[in-house]
């Protein structure tokens, strides 16, 4: 009895647990659970723990609420132009409404895939295979809306739609291939083309300038050598009327020196005669002079000479009696200070001239804008020729 007993009791307990088990159902996050009662939809739990009423309760199935990415074969489609080309989709949905999910169709992933597929081959079908390529944003947008209008009543969110591949044909995809190569060659050509006409075009340009800037180069360096030509006549001209005034000057000076020394000396007629009597030997010397002949009236000139410029003193004697000499004729006959008149420095003017000409000489050959408006307006309105002033060293002689 007591065996019977503790047997009876081992099945009791085995049954409450198995009881306790069947009533608590643990539903993990992202999952959600379809609870039937008596084969019923009753509700729908999800993330938590769940009791249920044993033997009554049952959970029908449990579904993923996650958002799922699901990708599909490639499907063969056929294009306006009768083309066949292989699509490939990627499909991101998330069920919402679990309860639609099951209850609402057999299998959601294959609705989805037909669908899919039915909804690409009716765009693809009314584009030719140029629209297909260019046009992933139409497809996409199209195959979304019209997914996410026939899975709403099984519970489908469709978040969003993908053309993962579009391959066309081999030999298609060789054509085009080649087309491309062809047009890529073509846009090269072109481009090539306009690269050397703009090239052409820059080079007719730069000699264009070239030869302008020459011409104007030539042209100012013209102006420049014959304005320079013209200051230097001008400075010559002027030099060779200071040198020519200056040795007048110095002529008269030295005249008027001569004249000075001679009155300052106080010479008398006796000197004159024998300096005259001392220079006939030197004139004899001369390689042309064969005979000379000494007037006889020699004697009577020197006489009368004498009778007309001197005096008979008490014995019957002519003697002559030097003038006066005046203070003026005595400052005359010194000696001037010569030291400035070998002076080789030049002129301040004339040196400031020669300095901007050495500038103008020295500058580069290709001026810049600027300077060839400065050299443009000197040569437009050019400075004024430097005049010299010729000094008077004696006003005496002015």
């Amino acid at each position: 009895m007591e065996t019977i007993g503790l047997i009876l009791l081992v099945v009791a307990l085995a049954f409450v647990a198995f009881v306790v088990i069947k009533s608590i159902a643990l539903i993990p996050q992202g999952e959600a659970a379809v609870i039937e009662r008596l084969g019923s939809y009753t509700r729908t739990v999800s993330g938590g723990l769940t009791l249920l009423v044993p033997f009554i309760d049952r959970v029908r199935a449990r579904i993923d609420t996650r958002e799922r990415v699901v990708s599909f074969p490639p499907q063969a489609v056929i294009t306006q132009d009768n083309l066949t080309v292989a699509i490939d989709i990627v499909v991101t949905f998330q069920i919402n409404d679990p309860a639609k999910a099951i209850y609402g169709v057999d299998n959601y992933i294959v609705g989805v895939e037909q669908i899919s597929v039915a909804t690409l081959r009716d765009v693809v079908g009314g584009m030719t295979l140029e629209e297909t390529l260019t046009s992933r944003d139409t497809i996409n947008r199209r195959l979304r809306g019209e997914l996410d209008a026939a899975t709403s009543k099984w519970g489908l969110r469709i978040s969003r739609v993908e053309l993962k591949a579009i391959d066309p044909p081999a030999s298609i995809q060789q054509s085009m291939e080649m087309q491309m190569k062809a047009d890529r060659e073509k846009r090269a050509t072109i481009l090539t083309a306009e690269g050397r006409r703009e090239s052409d075009i820059k080079t007719a340009e730069g000699e264009k300038q070239a030869r302008i800037l020459s011409a104007e180069g030539e042209k100012h360096a013209a102006i420049l050598s014959a304005e320079a030509e013209r200051q230097g006549m001008i400075l010559r001209a002027e030099g060779e009327r200071a040198a020519r005034y200056l040795q007048a000057q110095g002529e008269a000076r030295a005249i008027q020196k001569i004249n000075a020394a001679i009155k300052a000396s106080k010479l008398t007629p006796e000197v004159l005669a024998y300096q005259y009597l001392e220079k006939l030997p030197e004139l004899a010397r001369g390689e042309a002079s064969t005979m000379w002949m000494i007037p006889s009236q020699f004697g009577d000139s020197l006489e009368q000479f004498a009778k007309t410029f001197a005096k008979k003193d008490d014995e019957g004697t002519f003697r002559y009696e030097p003038s006066h000499v005046d203070d003026e004729t005595r400052e005359m006959a010194r000696e001037e200070d010569t030291e400035d008149w070998f002076s080789t420095a030049s002129d301040p003017e004339i040196a400031a001239a020669v300095a901007a000409a050495t500038a103008v000489a020295n500058k580069p050959v290709d001026p810049e804008p600027h300077e060839i408006k400065a050299v443009r307006s000197r040569v437009e309105d050019p400075a004024p020729a430097p005049s010299f002033e010729i000094e008077q060293r004696d006003p005496e002689i002015s």
